[in-house]
């Protein structure tokens, strides 16, 4: 009987460890297949919405989507970021005015990543268009190393090309602040959308 016992649980562990090495150890993917597909057509989204507004210099919705995404998907929303920086790349050109789209759109999640979340909607609301405003308006500042470094500009030489691109950062920054205040209702129907199917926990 104790050997016959015996057997039946050594049967049952091999039963419970072969289950185990099927569901991949019962460990959970990094991404869905639902999140892949999202997230490229996000990303999609972001390099259409850029494709359509170039009739408005430095006016677009960049700031806005980095935002939202940063919000709803947190490290993820990396994804969609970096799927349309690559997209810009392979339809425009992977040349020297690409490089600091590589880091320039992290930037800004970074910081969107840290603001404070538990404040009142009007509050947040402002903060956000505030902080896309900002990053319209230092665009050039942030753009500026990668022109310096690989066309030799020294210090006052750099000042002067950041100098002669402000009135667009201008624009581009009064562009992002209104652009902003779609921030919160974006993330709120993105949240809507994918809590059921496990992409955002509530």
């Amino acid at each position: 009987m104790s050997l016959r016992g015996s057997r039946n649980r050594r049967s049952d562990v091999s039963a419970v460890n072969v289950s185990e090495a099927g569901n991949g150890g019962g460990k959970k993917p990094f991404l869905t297949p639902y999140e892949m597909t999202s997230f490229a057509v996000l990303g999609a989204l972001m390099y259409c919405s850029k494709a359509v507004m170039e009739w408005a210099p430095n006016i677009h919705l960049l700031g806005m989507f980095t935002m939202t995404f940063a919000l709803a998907y947190r490290t993820k929303g990396l994804i969609p970021l970096y799927v349309y920086v690559f997209l810009n790349g392979l339809f425009a050109g992977f040349a020297v005015w690409w490089i600091p789209y590589l880091y320039i759109w992290t930037i800004l999640w970074g910081v969107t990543v840290i603001l404070p979340k538990r404040l009142p909607v009007p509050v947040s609301a402002v903060m956000y268009s505030a902080v896309c405003g900002l990053h319209g308006l230092l665009f050039g500042v942030m753009y500026a190393p990668v022109q310096a470094l690989f066309f030799g500009l020294d210090f006052n030489q750099t000042l002067a090309w950041i100098a002669a691109g402000l009135p667009f950062d201008i624009m581009h920054a009064i562009g992002n602040f209104a652009a902003g205040f779609l921030i919160i209702p974006l993330v709120k129907l993105i949240k809507k959308v994918n809590i059921g199917n496990g992409s955002i926990k509530n």
